[in-house]
């Protein structure tokens, strides 16, 4: 199999979506144009998990036509075709990408594989809708999100709650300043189910079991280092716990977190970032090398905006076994804290905004008892992005958009490995200026026949 084409650190480092905007558009008005009176012809890369619920959404627009679906696991193949029979079937999408006539994608495969799967398709003249995090590496976001960019290409990240009533909503109060000039913010996910998988799960097994013959290993590994056959750790259960794979779940669900805080207060590249983690996974080289902590807290220093109160703002993360100061939560009168929630702290209330929740909550609530909130009407994400392709709409998650906020998320899970260490971020040139050990972790090295050059 032939390499993918290599990215110049010229290419690399283009990655501001305003310099490309105009051009940009056109083109994907254009692309959009030679599809709008047609079925769209849209290909799945991952049919099973995730994968499974995206192909089920992408099938209920009826002016999508799902061709081809592909799956390094055959059981999730013949599971899907149950589904769609007529659809053609791979185990690679390489070989997909090079032989079907299609316009989008949508990728829904583990992290580690994000960058190379969207980057070639995007590459190929499709639209892309990529599962969150866009990737598992600063430095992929980044590409990725220039390509986009430059591309004009419908782009949409699998951010669905970016799409709900209580996330669009949310965005409208920040941005009609329902609660003043925003002077904090503290980011929580405590969901226990997720404490319970990011456990130990190691130590990494010296020798795998036996492949089942469904499975291409190889394929599911892809640019990751080579490793052992581990099911229960690796596939089809665990693999979000391991550096190798995953990003933690600050890295999974923080997307979702982050998304409506990021789009209400207009925020851009951080200037720092700083993580707290567990003492027993810091203190245990073996899991700091392999596996994500259970837990962490994780400080990013932005630059403030118009709709901040400083000219800095500071975000929190919580996750596992820590949580937002008590006296915050009882300053505001919060009775029970949502176990994934953010807390907008502003000079005139606060916003609490419940992940999956129904509506975003003004407090104190005897001082916005009186006041209506407005509900944005909830959409379809993937008909959404389907519509996009389409030329009915334009994506609000596009890489242009997702791609920042996936970057200063991913760039904590650099922190998280280098714990209790300020981190200087110099994003103009995509470096960290103050650790040599960060710095190298923005970006990895692939596995051979996997190279992507960054």
């Amino acid at each position: 199999m032939k390499k993918m084409q290599d990215l110049s650190r010229r290419e690399f480092l283009l990655a501001s979506a305003a310099a490309a905007l105009t051009p940009a558009l056109l083109r994907q008005q254009a692309k959009a144009g030679n599809i709008a009176d047609k079925k769209l012809r849209h290909a799945c890369i991952g049919v099973g998990g995730m994968g499974r619920h995206d192909l089920q959404n992408f099938l209920q627009h009826p002016d999508v036509e799902v061709v081809a679906i592909c799956d390094v696991d055959r059981s999730h193949l013949e599971k899907a075709a149950e589904l769609i029979p007529n659809a053609r079937r791979y185990e690679d999408w390489r070989v997909m990408l090079k032989s079907e006539q299609i316009d989008s994608v949508n990728v829904s495969i583990p992290d580690h594989n994000h960058f190379a799967a969207s980057y070639e398709a995007l590459r190929a003249g499709l639209h892309v809708y990529c599962q969150k995090p866009m990737c598992h590496d600063v430095a992929e976001v980044r590409a990725l999100t220039a390509m986009a960019n430059r591309s004009g290409l419908v782009t949409q990240l699998g951010t669905q709650w970016a799409s709900h009533t209580c996330d669009r909503s949310a965005v409208k109060l920040l941005k009609d300043r329902a609660i003043g000039k925003v002077k904090h913010v503290y980011l929580c996910s405590n969901r226990p189910g997720a404490i319970d998988a990011y456990r130990l799960v190691g130590p990494r097994p010296a020798q795998g079991e036996t492949v089942p013959e469904t499975l291409n290993w190889d394929l599911w590994l892809g640019t990751a280092p080579e490793r052992p056959y581990a099911p229960a750790i690796y596939h089809p259960a665990k693999w979000r716990a391991w550096q190798d794979f995953g990003t933690g779940w600050s890295g999974d669900i923080g997307c979702h977190i982050f998304d409506a805080v990021w789009k209400g207060i207009g925020l851009t590249a951080p200037k720092t970032v700083v993580a707290e983690v567990q003492e027993s996974w810091k203190e245990a080289a073996g899991r700091r090398g392999d596996t994500w902590p259970q837990s962490d807290h994780i400080t990013w220093v932005f630059p403030g905006t118009d709709a901040t109160e400083g000219d800095e703002l500071t975000v929190e993360w919580f996750d596992g076994l820590m949580y937002p100061p008590e006296e915050v939560r009882a300053l505001y009168g919060i009775e029970q804290y949502p176990a994934e929630s953010a807390l907008l702290i502003g000079t005139e209330g606060a916003l609490l905004i419940p992940h999956s929740g129904d509506a975003p909550i003004l407090l104190p609530v005897s001082k916005y008892a009186a006041r209506v909130v407005e509900k944005v009407e909830s959409r379809n994400h993937y008909h959404h992005f389907a519509d996009a392709c389409l030329g009915k709409t334009r994506t609000e998650s596009h890489f242009g958009q997702s791609g920042p906020t996936t970057e200063a998320i991913i760039l904590g899970t650099v922190a998280i490995r280098v714990p209790d260490q300020v981190l200087q971020w110099d994003s103009a040139n995509l470096r960290i200026t103050n650790n040599k050990a960060a710095d190298k972790l923005l970006k990895r090295k692939y596995r051979k026949g996997w190279e992507v050059k960054l």
